[in-house]
């Protein structure tokens, strides 16, 4: 069968007939203009934006968890302000509603591209609310979805809007394959949640004919084209496979000769504790506190964050909580405090602890929050900063920590300078934990959202591992929270490398388990050897693979 391939972001096997979702409206005509009524056309434009963000809200409702904090998220974008102003500002000049909408919104698109990062992400959420609006104005129907026919099929398109994907299950859609995309994007996101084999990234897959045989392996990132019923059902049956070994594979981490390997899950608040404890995490690895802070015009209140940690805490008693204390800036600009001066290039500028070094009064009360919440209760609670390069910087924030009453504190590791001098910084902290997608990010040059810039976000790259290496032999104890422990082998390689603790998506959680199961800690140490003598990626993942037997058994 012909082969497409990109990057494999939800494990599983789906199969069926591709359905390739296209742009949902045309793009209204340069130099339209309305009829002369101003003041019909901006009451035209703020009906349709209502209807659209209604719309948005109903579906996340319906759908819950995590769906419904994006879709939420993309309610508010849609009634912002300031775009409802650049859209007004243009009526007024005489151009038609949809084209000042179209116009407004590009702006904008424009303006995240160049930002990246987080609000580089939301281009895609951003396209797909100007489409309705235009959509809702033209009186054209909105991009949509068939019914669900007898079989699922596999939904194809250049990148896939969370309202698209809200309401989608299983027996619904079999796959999702995006040309865009990364691990962290919504669909990613979405499809993990869903447990819908993903592949994101695919170079070519927009050229998929509609009703096409497709065969999505989510883990390996494989996408083939009219496949034989052999290949079908061989690639089903390794799914199958995994997924007994799998369940097979409970309790806490431990290599195959009894060396513990904690098994953490990254969460973004309490909705997801309920997934964490099924998939059997012993702990949170990363609590992303910022979702408690952005796209708000008013910090939440030290009464509303304890409520939220104390839920996170309460739920992992005689485990590790690792909270990352507010990860803002640049890429993920506050509502509520005053903007730091104009930066060219964002990623590089006043985010995480900078930003919280320019405004301590709001790291102070997160602190205090995160301490009340923390009294009485059995966890092993852990306060975490982001973006720390110096000593000086990291002995500040465990400053912080111990003056709000917290008793154990950290750094995460995501830049290049903070781990080759990772000894300099150990005298001042309890742990490490490092980040590998931004570490990837900054050891390269390359920002993790560019679809094109991909390959330098491959977490096998010998220099990561070399990387991590030197953070671990720091001597203070380390773990990774970045998405690559997500991968079986590689999480063994980790282990290799020195960690002590492995913090991922919940649903990677016993894929791992069951790989740390079938390894020897000096098989897990022989691999990542092998791995960091190689040159490439791929010349990496293949050397480690030679010490890791147990991954066939499980059909990785």
């Amino acid at each position: 069968m012909e082969r497409l391939t990109g990057t494999g972001v939800s494990p599983g096997a789906g199969y069926g007939p591709a359905y390739l979702m296209g742009a949902a409206v045309p793009e209204p005509p340069a130099g339209s203009r309305h009829g002369g009524d101003v003041v019909a056309e901006v009451a035209r434009v703020e009906a349709a934006v209502e209807r659209v963000a209604a719309e948005l809200e109903a579906r996340g409702e319906a759908a819950g968890g995590d769906a419904q904090d994006v879709l939420a998220a993309q309610a508010m974008i849609a009634r912002d302000p300031t775009l409802s102003s650049e859209v007004a500002d243009l009526v007024n000049a005489g151009t038609s509603a949809e084209r000042a909408v179209y116009e407004a919104f590009m702006r904008y698109n424009d303006i995240l591209a160049q930002i990246g990062g987080y609000l580089g992400e939301r281009v895609a959420d951003l396209e797909d609310i100007r489409d309705r609006v235009i959509a809702e104005l033209a009186g054209l129907p909105a991009r949509g979805l068939p019914e669900k026919g007898d079989k699922p099929y596999v939904l194809v398109a250049r990148d896939l809007a969370p309202a698209d994907t809200a309401l989608l299950s299983r027996d619904i859609v079999a796959a999702f394959v995006t040309e865009q995309g990364g691990p962290t994007s919504h669909t990613a996101i979405l499809a993990r949640a869903m447990g819908v084999p993903a592949v994101v990234a695919c170079a070519g897959a927009t050229s998929i004919v509609n009703g096409t045989s497709v065969l999505v392996d989510g883990a390996t990132g494989t996408v083939g084209l009219v496949p034989s019923q052999e290949e079908v059902a061989a690639t089903i049956e390794a799914a199958r496979s995994r997924d007994t070994a799998l369940t097979s594979a409970t309790g806490p981490g431990v290599t195959a000769d009894g060396r513990p390997v904690a098994l953490l899950a990254n969460i973004g608040g309490p909705r997801d504790l309920e997934l964490a404890k099924e998939y059997g995490a012993e702990g949170v690895g990363l609590y992303r506190t910022e979702f408690l802070f952005l796209d708000r015009d008013v910090a939440p209140s030290e009464e509303e964050q304890e409520a939220a940690y104390r839920e996170v805490v309460s739920a992992f008693p005689g485990g590790p909580v690792v909270v990352r204390v507010l990860d803002a800036g640049a890429d993920k600009p506050l509502g509520f405090l005053p903007p730091t001066e104009n930066e060219p290039n964002p990623a590089l500028g006043a985010r995480g602890i900078r930003i919280m070094r320019i405004f301590p009064d709001v790291m102070a009360g997160q602190l205090r929050a995160l301490a009340r919440a923390a009294e009485g209760s059995e966890a092993d609670v852990r306060a975490m900063a982001p973006m720390v390069a110096t000593p000086e910087e990291a002995a500040w924030f465990v400053a912080a920590c111990r003056a709000a009453g917290l008793r154990s504190a950290g750094v995460m590791i995501e830049v290049p300078a903070a781990a080759l001098r990772a000894a300099d910084l150990a005298p001042a902290v309890d742990f490490f934990s490092i980040g590998t997608n931004d570490l990837a990010q900054y050891t390269f040059a390359a920002d993790r959202e560019v679809g094109a810039l991909a390959a330098f976000q491959d977490p096998w790259q010998p220099v990561l591992l070399d990387l991590v290496a030197m953070t671990a032999s720091a001597g203070v104890p380390c773990g990774v929270c970045g998405e690559a422990c997500a991968d079986p082998a590689l999480a063994c390689v980790l282990v290799g490398l020195g960690m002590s603790s492995l913090s991922m998506g919940a649903p990677a959680l016993p894929w791992v388990r069951a790989a740390l199961a079938r390894h020897t800690f000096a098989q897990c140490r022989a691999a990542a050897v092998a791995a960091r003598a190689q040159s490439t990626p791929e010349a990496a993942r293949a050397a480690a693979r030679t010490h890791l037997p147990g991954l066939s058994a499980l059909g990785l």
